[in-house]
């Protein structure tokens, strides 16, 4: 950072005028020639080396993750112990492109899924430009911020993104948040004044300003130093990049991946050290009984890999970011999808998501409560000659203000300075001078803030403002706060001080001269959202900074709890124990400063709630930062857009109860796939420890294990697209590792008594019948008294059988466990589920049949083992059925 450094400590030590001079600039700005000059010398206002999800990053994601590694490494020993090791006729490359071909076709699902959900948010990101207010001949115009040049003069005000370094120009009342850049939390006066002392870091002084950082009151007019590349940000990008706290859905889907990476790392060695004590003899293919079951152990291990996870996990988010991007809502932070899903309280502002945010200014009233258009004329010059963001209020009084010609004041007055709004004091001020040099301050702002500033009232004339008198004004204030208006109170003083010496002190011992009521009606469709979202087990919980009792109005029109309120005066006064309790019932929450609704919202999380926040004021940047998942719109403030995981770019309720049952139904297939698979696994491996200890051979080869993984994870690739019952999604959703744990010990062992059974039916009643034998209890020595011949068919036979079998139960689990329900009655899998689970049944039914059945080492099943099998089948399938019941009766849910 030396140049740019440098640059930025020149620019603070030196006056405006020599800068301006510096860069062949004025205070009227560059012309469309010198910004050309300009960007040809500088570049773009871009940072090009920021952290991009490149498709080389996107691919390295997709396939490296903990599972494919395990996969890589258990592919690479096979190459080792079935390749490298072996002699050239002997070699045996298959268990190895079987495990490649796994590893392959879920990174390339998961790299589409990827790519896709990309594109399809960046199409919709190009919907939203970033822009701000900059001087360019001699008029203020808004640009892409891509196109600031190094020497132009941008215009900051509340709620602005800094979009590069630049040197304060001219500031009032300015307030910067770098917290981004320095840690510091509390904001950062600004001023123009040329820096005196000797610094070597920037950063600390006070006529600077950051590319990151973003505006919290006041107005400043500044000059571009450095950008891009060049800037602080442009320098530090990789370290800025801070992310959030992990959230509900990334700790889950870790759990789970550790969860089932520790028990195959106990399970693998025992399957190991078991086959190799006790296959004590010549296996077939010549290989030593512990190199054959080191490469069983092996082909365990990635039975119990589940593999698709990273792609079943990428494919359910990236379906659901795609349905919400064909609905113009803008995702982020992908893993804000299923977040939707585990949502349980959504706290929202009021203006604009329970409103129509098309407010118009409905009553101006002097103190008397009557009409006076003298009240408009002052409410009109406040809002006019104010430099800072002008609100919905704000352009409520200009358009009423201009039907009756009040633009033709601006004629009579010129400005002479202004008092930005700020969130502490909750009101404004301009001061004005008329033809006669008569200096005038007129304030407006919220009705409590304004009488704390005044001493006297207008009536017929003016008088103290008495205990009688502001009791009066209230009683007014609340009839039409009941009525559900907003109201701002306008007040005034003509003996202001000296000319160019105005600040807050000068708000004092003013005259209140009347009222402005605003009306913004509720959504037609807030009350059938408030109700949607109630039926999805959701609290809504309504954040404002505005009044109690117009709040209270919007809200009981809506359909909320009007009763259960707190105000900000309260909260200020309660420790957090105090305030988490009563923030658990209240449904209002008015008259908020920032702080405190961080503190609501983090309060929540910590009384274990999934919180989303939904605003759209720089007021509410904080927030929606520190929520599960912040919730924003197009149309709000660039710092409240930067802060926001989801951006909707239409305003509606009704589109985050669609984003919450999106999430509801990713989490539903994404747990059942890990469930089903855990389940099937931990059953197996059962069925493995006990066939290694009472058969005398392998229950099935380590290909025929790598087959049949490979046939049951192409049979869940449809997993992300099944359907979800509708009772499910009727409640949030939250990751727990252990209802995992559970669940395999429930459902696990089932696969395990039919997988005995179907060992006994084999041993004892099928492989004898169609060998000619009898099989005696003592199994190894039954087995033993065999020919070599008939040894071989035997295990091959038996392992035909369990392939099949295992196939089979694996397979038709999955539609035993994705519901609660009768499954195939009451609720049925989508047809690609359908069709995948069949076609895998089908063809690893008929392996034993073919070439490659034989190849790997299976022989022709006999007809009777199929009388057997769907016998078996169906008992399996009832059992899973009753056990499933028990589990819902005892746990309250199944997935």
């Amino acid at each position: 950072m030396v140049n740019g450094n440098e640059k930025l400590l020149y620019a603070a030590k030196n006056d405006t005028e020599k800068l301006l001079k510096q860069f062949n600039n004025t205070k009227d700005g560059f012309n469309n020639e010198q910004v050309e000059k300009m960007r040809d010398e500088y570049g773009k206002n871009v940072i090009t080396h920021q952290e991009k999800n490149s498709a080389i990053k996107k691919i390295i994601k997709a396939f490296l993750n903990p599972f494919t590694i395990i996969l890589l490494v258990l592919a690479i020993v096979m190459i080792v112990t079935d390749v490298i090791l072996e002699e050239t006729g002997s070699r045996d490359y298959s268990g190895a492109l079987i495990v490649f071909t796994m590893v392959t076709m879920s990174g390339i699902l998961s790299f589409y899924q990827d790519m896709r959900q990309s594109k399809a948010a960046e199409k919709l990101k190009s919907l939203i430009i970033t822009t701000t207010c900059v001087i360019r001949n001699k008029i203020r115009i808004e640009i892409p911020i891509g196109e600031i040049v190094v020497g132009d003069i941008i215009c900051l005000s509340a709620g602005d993104m800094v979009s590069a370094d630049m040197r304060v120009l001219t500031s009032k009342d300015f307030f910067i948040s770098e917290s981004s850049l320095t840690g510091e939390s509390n904001p950062v006066e600004k001023k123009s004044d040329i820096e005196r002392f000797d610094h070597m870091n920037s950063l600390e002084l006070t006529n600077l300003v950051f590319m990151g950082s973003n505006v919290i009151s006041g107005s400043a007019t500044c000059l571009v130093i450095t950008i891009g590349n060049d800037t602080h940000l442009g320098h530090i990008a990789k370290t800025l990049t801070t992310k959030k706290t992990a959230t509900n859905f990334e700790k889950g889907v870790s759990s789970v991946s550790w969860l089932l990476i520790r028990f195959m790392a106990i399970m693998v060695p025992v399957v190991f050290v078991i086959n190799g004590l006790t296959k004590g003899v010549v296996l077939g293919g010549g290989a030593p009984a512990w190199s054959q079951a080191l490469l069983f152990g092996l082909a365990v291990a990635v039975g119990l890999t589940p593999e698709m996870l990273p792609m079943i996990v990428t494919a359910g988010l990236a379906k659901g970011s795609v349905r919400l991007s064909k609905k113009k809502t803008i995702v982020k932070n992908i893993n804000s999808i299923q977040n939707f899903g585990a949502i349980d309280i959504l706290c929202t502002d009021k203006t604009g998501t329970l409103t129509e945010d098309e407010i118009s200014l409905e009553k101006y009233l002097n103190i008397n409560a009557k009409e006076d258009k003298r009240i408009l004329r002052h409410a009109f010059l406040n809002s006019y000659y104010q430099t800072g963001v002008k609100n919905i209020m704000d352009r409520a009084i200009l358009a009423r203000a201009k039907e009756y010609g009040a633009e033709e004041l601006v004629k009579q007055y010129e400005k002479i300075d202004e008092i930005p709004f700020d969130f502490t004091r909750r009101r404004m001020s301009v001061v004005i001078k008329d033809s006669k040099n008569k200096l005038q301050l007129i304030t407006k702002g919220a009705v409590e803030e304004m009488l704390s500033i005044c001493s006297y009232a207008e009536y017929d004339k003016v008088v103290p403002l008495t205990e009688k008198i502001k009791n009066k004004i209230i009683k007014t204030v609340e009839k039409l706060n009941n009525e559900g208006m907003r109201v701002l109170a306008v007040a005034q003083k003509n003996n202001c001080s000296t000319e160019g010496l105005f600040s807050v002190q000068d708000e004092k011992d003013m005259v209140l001269i009347g009222y402005l009521a605003f009306l913004d009606p509720h959504k037609a469709s807030a009350k059938d959202a408030n109700k949607a979202l109630d039926e999805n087990r959701i609290k809504v919980k309504i954040l404002t900074g505005d009044n109690l009792s117009v709040t209270q109005c919007i809200a009981g029109q809506v359909g909320l709890d009007i009763n259960n309120t707190l105000v900000g005066s309260e909260i200020t006064l309660m420790t957090d124990e105090e305030l988490s309790d009563r923030a658990e019932e209240a449904t209002i929450f008015a008259k908020l400063t920032p702080e405190q609704k961080t503190r609501i919202v983090n309060l929540l999380k910590r009384n274990n709630h999934v919180v989303g926040f939904m605003g759209d004021g720089i007021n509410d940047a904080s927030a929606l930062r520190e929520a599960d998942v912040g919730i924003s719109v197009d149309s709000a403030v660039d710092i409240a857009k930067e802060s926001a995981d989801i951006i909707l770019l239409e305003k509606d309720l009704m589109i985050l109860e669609e984003g919450i049952i999106e999430g509801r139904k990713t989490f539903a297939n994404i747990i059942k796939y890990i469930k089903i698979t855990a389940s099937s696994n931990f059953g197996n491996v059962l069925t493995v420890l006990v066939a290694s200890t009472l058969i005398p051979f392998l229950p099935m080869l380590p290909l025929q294990i790598l087959l049949l993984n490979l046939i049951y994870n192409i049979s869940c690739i449809a997993i992300p697209w099944d359907n979800v019952d509708a009772e499910y999604i009727k409640k949030p959703k939250k990751w727990e590792a252990k209802s995992i744990g559970k669940f395999m010990l429930w459902i696990g062992p089932i696969s395990s008594i039919f997988d005995i059974m179907i060992f006994i039916l084999m041993l004892f009643i099928i492989a004898p019948r169609y060998l000619g034998f009898t099989m005696t209890i003592d199994i190894f020595g039954s087995f033993n008294a065999l020919t070599p011949n008939n040894q071989l068919t035997l295990m091959a036979i038996f392992q035909a059988g369990w392939f099949v079998l295992s196939l089979w139960t694996q397979t038709l689990v999955i539609h035993m466990i994705r519901t609660p329900k009768m499954p195939f009655i009451q609720s049925r899998a989508s047809w690609p589920v359908i069709v995948l689970t069949s076609l895998g049944i089908i063809i690893g039914t008929i392996i034993p049949f073919t070439s490659l059945g034989e190849m790997i080492g299976m022989r022709s099943l006999p007809a009777n083992f199929f009388i057997w099998l769907i016998i078996t089948a169906i008992l399996y399938m009832i059992l899973v059925t009753v056990v499933k019941n028990f589990y819902i009766r005892r746990y309250k849910e199944l997935l």
